[in-house]
């Protein structure tokens, strides 16, 4: 029994030296902090130093408290644990999760793992519910989505699927494509994918147009926003925060053993749960009992 005891701590000794830095926020984006702190936690088998900070915390602060701590290496979660990431990443091995958008000039010096369900995950979902789809609608910023399109041709080409992406620099060229696209879709073969993109897809004018469109068309909408689903988009995938949690501390372990283990640059999300909005589906004539097999969350609920 000592000599497992002695084991584990030698397992869980590399966690100490690794902290996770989150913007002091209210719900529901403290759960959801916790939730992944909670998985970081449990795949490294020790609580980890973990500090919510304002807006007004600088990042020398928290650098002093970190360098007290003896941390090695820095998670940061969302905007406010980036900021403080990327000011300390020429001090500290660091890597930045749950962030929804990304410029890829933001991560140049660091891994991010964004909130953007990877490409392959959702065309493969969208095939099983839509066999017969052929085209995927995509209307993105190249500087905020250019990654996510490169990943997405490749997903797409696996699928057997055409991928129409097509870049607008502001709303109102989103809302040119957007209608262009919808007047002209085949409701049997083309499918429109919603991107995390605050620039394409604004959730008042552009998500009310596009999911009233679509609707009235019979085109298969799908989103990488959970909310889009509740108001009538057909399946989105968003975060398992405690498996995020976990894979978060596995990559920051492979940076305790070697700083330079994770090349920088924007990753998607690859540790998901599914949602689907049934009475889309059956609108859109899918079987609704197969069509929701597989899906964490179903909306209406009731």
């Amino acid at each position: 029994m000592a000599a497992l005891a002695a084991a584990e701590a030698a397992a869980a000794e590399p966690g100490r030296s690794i902290a996770v830095v989150y913007p002091e926020l209210g719900e529901p984006f403290k759960q959801i902090f916790a939730a992944i702190i909670d998985g970081i936690e449990e795949r490294l088998r020790v609580n980890v130093v973990s500090l919510a900070v304002t807006s007004a915390a600088t990042p020398a602060e928290v650098g002093e408290d970190l360098r007290r701590r003896d941390v090695k290496v820095l998670i940061g979660l969302g905007r406010g644990g980036m900021r403080i990431a990327a000011a300390l990443s020429a001090e500290l091995a660091v890597l930045v999760g749950c962030v929804v958008s990304v410029q890829e000039t933001e991560a140049r010096a660091f891994p991010v793992h964004t909130l953007a369900p990877d490409p392959a995950l959702l065309l493969s979902r969208l095939k099983r519910l839509m066999p017969g789809a052929r085209r995927v609608h995509l209307v993105y910023d190249p500087k905020l989505n250019g990654w996510l399109v490169r990943l997405a041709r490749e997903a797409a080409r696996t699928e057997g699927l055409e991928l129409v992406a097509q870049e607008a620099h502001d709303q109102s060229g989103a809302l040119r494509l957007y209608s262009q696209l919808l007047a002209s879709a085949d409701p049997v073969r083309d499918a429109l994918w919603l991107p995390q993109d605050p620039t394409t897809v604004d959730d008042n004018v552009v998500l009310s147009l596009v999911l009233k469109d679509g609707w009235n068309r019979s085109i298969a909408v799908f989103s990488s926003h959970l909310a889009h689903v509740k108001r009538g988009a057909l399946f989105s995938l968003y975060p398992d925060n405690a498996e995020l949690g976990r894979s978060l501390a596995a990559s920051a372990l492979r940076l305790v053993g070697n700083p330079r283990a994770l090349g920088a640059g924007v990753s998607p999300l690859r540790d998901t749960r599914a949602a689907i909005n049934v009475r889309t589906a059956a609108h859109l004539g899918m079987d609704v009992a197969a069509a929701q097999t597989g899906f964490d969350l179903v909306y209406p609920n009731s």
